[in-house]
C-alpha cells in the first residue's frame, strides 16, 4: 500500500496523474521493499495505489509500498552526505567545501586570507527573528576560526504581516550586525505566498588567515572536549518566548520562562567571543557550534568530519536550571535540544588549562566534557550506570514539540 500525504511527491503511473494532483500532492520516486537505499541514477516508479485503494484495472501487480514521512529539521546524514558528495567543488581555490558537521565553506583568495561563507535560516522563532539571524551566522564563521565580516540577507515575510514588524525585523539585522562590526551588503526582501511566518535566511562572509582555521574535520584523536556556558540555551529562550502557554499550563514557574526568554542576551545565544578568546589563548584544533540536535548531533558532527569517537562525561555536561524544569515539564531532553549559544572546543590537553583560564577570566564558563577518541571506538556516553552508547536525535526536540503542538 502507498501511503500518501501533501508533503509527498510521487513518480506516477498512467491514470494516477489526475487523482493526486487533484489532491495536491504532485509527484517522489521511491524503492520498493528489499530494493535498498536509492543511487541517483535509479529510481522506481509507485504503484497506483491512493489511500489504500488500486486505481489500476484488477489486482495489483506490484508490491505494498510505504513511502517514510521526512522530519522537520536536518537531513539524515547519509541522504545529506549523498547529495554533497554528488556535486563537489570544481575549483581547487575551495579549501573546505560541503561536508557534514562542517560551519561554513573556506575559499583561499590569497597566501595569507581566506574567505569563509556561512548561510544559514532561522525557522523556528518568529520573535527577534532578525537579530537570531545575524548571530547564528556569525557563530557558525567564528567556530570556523575566522571573523565575520559582511552580511546578506533573504526576508520572507506572510501577505498579512503588518508593515511595523517588517520595518522591525529589518531593524533587527542592521542594529546586530552594527553591533558585531558587521556590514550589511544587500540581500532579498520578499512577500510570499503561503507562508505562516516571517522567515530570514542569512549568508555570512568572514575572513581569517589559513594558520588560524579551525574547522570541525580539525578534531584529533586525543583532543579534550571544552564546552562554554550550558547546553539548550537557544532552545530554552525560544520555548519561553514561543511556547509560553504550555510551559505556564505544565506547571513551569513564571520566574523561570521570564528567566530564560533573557537567554538570547544572557547568557546569550552569540559565540563570538567564546571563539575570539578561546583562538587567542591557545592553539585549537576545532570548534562546533552545535545547533538543531543538541550537543549530541553537535558532536557526533565532529566524529563524523574527522572520522574519529567522542567520549561524552554526561555528569560533566552543564544545564541550566531554567532549561532543566523546561524541559522535565515537556517530555524533553537538553541533549537534543537546540542550543546556540554553546561553543565546542576541541585541543591537545596541555593547551585546555589555558583556555580554559583565559574564558574564565572573560567571564564565559567552560567546562571540560570529554574527550575525542579513535574512530572504532564510536560515540560513548558516561552515566553513573556505566556506558551506553549516545543517544540519537534525528529531529531536534524543539522541533519534535512544536510539531506536536
Amino acid at each position: 500500500m502507498c501511503y500518501l500525504s501533501p508533503r509527498t511527491t510521487v513518480t506516477l503511473l498512467p491514470g494516477l496523474y489526475k487523482a493526486l494532483r487533484e489532491r495536491g500532492i504532485k509527484g517522489v520516486r521511491v524503492p520498493f521493499p528489499g530494493v535498498g537505499p536509492l543511487k541517483p541514477s535509479l529510481s522506481i516508479a509507485c504503484p497506483k495505489y491512493l489511500d489504500g485503494r488500486w486505481l489500476g484495472a484488477g489486482e495489483s501487480p506490484l508490491p505494498r509500498v510505504i513511502i517514510p514521512a521526512m522530519q522537520v529539521g536536518k537531513l539524515p546524514p547519509d541522504l545529506l552526505h549523498r547529495l554533497l558528495s554528488s556535486s563537489p567543488p570544481a575549483d581547487p581555490r575551495v579549501l573546505i567545501g560541503p561536508g557534514i558537521g562542517e560551519d561554513a565553506a573556506v575559499i583561499s583568495m590569497s597566501d595569507d586570507r581566506v574567505l569563509v561563507a556561512k548561510t544559514d535560516p532561522v525557522t523556528f522563532a518568529s520573535d527577534e527573528i532578525g537579530w537570531y539571524s545575524v548571530h547564528v551566522n556569525a557563530n557558525d564563521i567564528a567556530a570556523t576560526g575566522a571573523e565575520p565580516r559582511w552580511f546578506l540577507a533573504t526576508l520572507l515575510v506572510p501577505e498579512n504581516m503588518p508593515e511595523p514588524e517588517i520595518e522591525n525585523a529589518f531593524r533587527q539585522i542592521s542594529d546586530s550586525c552594527k553591533d558585531i562590526g558587521v556590514s550589511l551588503i544587500g540581500g532579498h526582501t520578499e512577500i510570499t505566498y503561503d507562508l505562516n511566518r516571517p522567515i530570514v535566511m542569512g549568508a555570512m562572509l568572514g575572513e581569517a588567515h589559513p594558520d588560524d582555521l579551525t574547522p570541525t574535520s580539525g578534531a584529533r584523536v586525543g583532543d579534550a572536549i571544552l564546552l562554554t556556558k550550558a547546553i539548550a540555551i537557544e532552545g530554552s529562550a525560544v520555548l519561553a518566548r514561543e511556547s509560553a502557554s504550555a510551559l505556564r499550563a505544565a506547571d513551569v514557574p513564571v520566574d523561570a520562562i521570564e528567566n530564560a526568554r533573557a537567554f538570547l542576551y544572557n547568557p546569550g545565544i552569540s559565540v563570538l567571543q567564546d571563539a575570539r578568546v578561546a583562538r587567542a589563548a591557545g592553539k585549537i584544533h576545532a570548534m562546533h557550534d552545535p545547533t538543531e540536535g543538541g550537543l549530541i548531533t553537535g558532536l557526533r558532527e565532529i566524529g563524523w568530519a574527522a572520522n574519529a569517537g567522542i567520549r561524552l562525561d554526561l555528569d560533566a555536561v552543564p544545564v541550566l536550571p531554567e532549561t532543566q524544569a523546561f524541559c522535565q515539564a515537556l517530555g524533553l531532553d537538553p541533549l537534543g535540544l537546540l542550543s546556540s549559544g554553546a561553543l565546542v572546543i576541541t585541543l591537545d590537553p596541555k593547551h585546555a588549562p589555558a583556555v580554559t583560564t583565559s574564558l574564565e577570566r572573560a567571564c564565559i564558563p567552560v567546562t571540560r566534557i570529554g574527550e575525542v577518541t579513535p574512530q572504532q571506538e564510536d560515540f560513548v556516553m558516561v552515566t553513573p550506570e556505566g556506558e551506553r552508547e549516545m543517544p540519537d536525535f534525528p529531529i531536534d526536540e524543539l522541533a519534535r514539540f512544536l510539531s506536536s503542538q
